[in-house]
């Protein structure tokens, strides 16, 4: 956009936004395409089926931004009220396009016959010079209306499927022509395991300054993550402009990055496992399969992944991995000399190369003051029996599914860093 431009809003309607029912995702995923055309998004604003409230939102918007991407509200119940709430924002009549409701009839040949009475009609209404945005898979189409010189809208329906096939069969061609600069954003993302956010952040400070690329540290659990952004007129430039910056934080944090984009610990592992040509197992206990599944979710996993036991109980740690009843007894089934005989055994029984164990206390009940809740014990097993055990107490603010999930990430992360190790 050129250097006077108001910049991109985005509104959502829909009350069902605003109760919670569905998660918004059409902002998030129009937000990264106006990122990508090199866009200024300045709000979100989300407003409910109510014609009074969206009016005066439009207005508002009318204001102070040049484009207004809308989404919902474009279908044919009466609480769909968006271009009738449009309209009336700046005093317009709307007008019928026949052939939409031919169009329309066509799309529904197959169902009930429609007749011109049908609330499907009110769909076909347009201010007079409204562009239509055309819906391929869809009954509701959108529209391209420029209502007052120097502000646009752009309307798509609420279903994510229709507005994305909308978005890239019209919108992009349009936005790009009329909006952009030519310039537009490209992101690589480093991803870190084994270190906090707050940690990162400390040692990039010189770099969080950066104006081209920028660089953003965010955080999932377990998992941190450096957003490197540069803008610039094409791809080839824009890793050009990125480059420096990642290999100044791989030197950095060699140990720490795991991946980049795309990348998880899993399909990491997956990858250098099958590089090696070798196998892996598990034993699970307080995370009743779900690192098992962390792996199954990857396609190409069944490269390496043998399969797995989870002996959630005490009676099938013994007659499924052979764990005596006296070590049973006398170290519990949270220790490590139960976790270590776990990996040991089901390495052996499930014939594989690797084998990761892990047995914890997740909560929020049956911990103790010896053993409390956030406590896992971890071993890996490798070739020639070689034991890496692993004693990790996660906060007791985390409740049981952070818990798990964090321990499914050190399992992963741990073995990850024991391969690399291994191949210096």
């Amino acid at each position: 956009m050129s250097p006077n431009s108001k910049g991109v809003e985005i509104l959502s309607i829909g009350t069902e936004l605003l109760l919670g029912n569905i998660i918004n995702t059409n902002a998030q995923w129009i937000s990264e395409q106006l990122s990508q055309l090199g866009l200024n998004h300045f709000r979100q604003t989300t407003v409910g089926d109510n014609c009074d409230r969206i009016i005066k939102v439009i207005q508002e918007i009318s204001k102070r931004s040049n484009l207004l991407i809308i989404t919902g509200g474009l279908g044919p119940t009466p609480d769909d009220l968006t271009t009738e709430a449009i309209a009336k924002t700046f005093n317009v009549s709307l007008y019928e396009k026949p052939y939409l409701w031919d169009e329309i009839k066509q799309k529904l040949s197959n169902s009930k016959p429609q007749d011109d009475s049908s609330s499907l009609r009110k769909q076909c209404f347009f201010p007079k010079n409204a562009q239509i945005i055309n819906n391929p898979r869809g009954t509701a189409p959108g529209m391209i209306w420029e209502p007052i010189k120097g502000f646009t809208i752009l309307t798509f329906p609420g279903v994510p499927s229709e507005m994305k096939t909308m978005w890239k069969e019209t919108a992009i061609h349009f936005i790009t022509t009329r909006f952009s600069d030519g310039y537009s954003f490209f992101s690589n993302t480093l991803k870190f395991a084994g270190i906090g956010e707050s940690s990162v952040a400390e040692k990039i400070d010189d770099l969080l300054n950066l104006k081209n690329p920028t660089v953003a540290p965010y955080a999932n659990l377990g998992e941190v993550k450096l957003r490197i952004t540069a803008r610039a007129k094409n791809e080839v430039d824009a890793k050009n402009i990125i480059q420096p910056v990642k290999e100044k934080l791989k030197k950095k944090f060699s140990k720490f990055i795991f991946g980049e984009d795309n990348d998880t610990l899993s399909s990491v592992l997956i990858k250098e496992l099958a590089k090696r040509n070798q196998t892996i197992v598990f034993a699970e206990s307080c995370t009743g399969g779900l690192l098992s599944s962390s792996i199954t979710s990857i396609s190409g996993s069944s490269q390496v992944f043998q399969g797995s036991i989870i002996s959630y109980s005490n009676k099938l740690k013994n007659s499924l991995l052979n764990i005596s009843e006296d070590n049973l007894q006398k170290y519990g089934a949270v220790s490590e000399e139960v976790c270590e005989a776990m990996a040991i055994n089901v390495k052996e029984k499930l014939d594989a190369d690797w084998a990761i164990a892990i047995s914890g206390i997740a909560g929020p009940n049956g911990g103790s003051q010896e053993k409390p809740v956030g406590l896992v014990y971890i071993s890996i097993s490798g070739p020639n029996n070689n034991i890496t055990n692993i004693k990790k107490i996660f906060n007791s603010t985390r409740n049981r599914t952070e818990i798990q999930t964090l321990s499914v990430n050190v399992c992963l992360n741990s073995l990850r860093l024991i391969l690399l190790s291994s191949s210096k």
